[in-house]
């Protein structure tokens, strides 16, 4: 009995002696997300103000989101629609170039019936000296 006796007391002063085990920051906060007291502690309503500029960053990634996708719907849309006056451009510019030929035109112009002239062109030549004498000749008589 008296053994007995001395086992319980070396027992008892080996539990109080031998140091606890010290709960981690990790298993804290598990323990009180689980068990519900997360959201009633005094901290929580000290960072009420934080939480509400988080919600406020949040919306506002989320707007700037929906506004970048806008954008880029936009832009895809203009550059089809540049792609699309280009190949407008390059057809209406070949047509031109045909129609502006002087065979095109010689026939456009027989239809109203103005004939093109036979006689090739040629140069005209002349000297200073009788161009100023027949300029002043015609300011002196008008």
């Amino acid at each position: 009995m008296e053994e007995e006796r001395k086992n319980k007391i070396q027992e008892a002063q080996t539990d109080e002696t031998r140091p606890g085990r010290k709960q981690g920051r990790l298993t804290r906060g598990l323990i009180n997300i689980i068990g519900g007291d997360l959201l009633s502690k005094h901290a929580v309503l000290n960072n009420v103000p934080f939480l509400i500029f988080l919600a406020i960053l949040a919306m506002f990634y989320i707007s700037n989101t929906y506004y970048s996708e806008k954008t880029i719907k936009q832009i895809e849309k203009i550059k089809n629609e540049l792609k699309e006056l280009r190949y407008q451009s390059i057809t209406v510019k070949a047509k031109m170039l045909d129609l502006c030929k002087q065979t095109e035109i010689a026939k456009n112009v027989e239809l109203l019936g103005i004939k093109g002239t036979t006689t090739p062109p040629y140069k005209i030549f002349y000297s200073k000296a009788l161009l100023k004498k027949e300029t002043d000749t015609l300011h002196r008589n008008p």
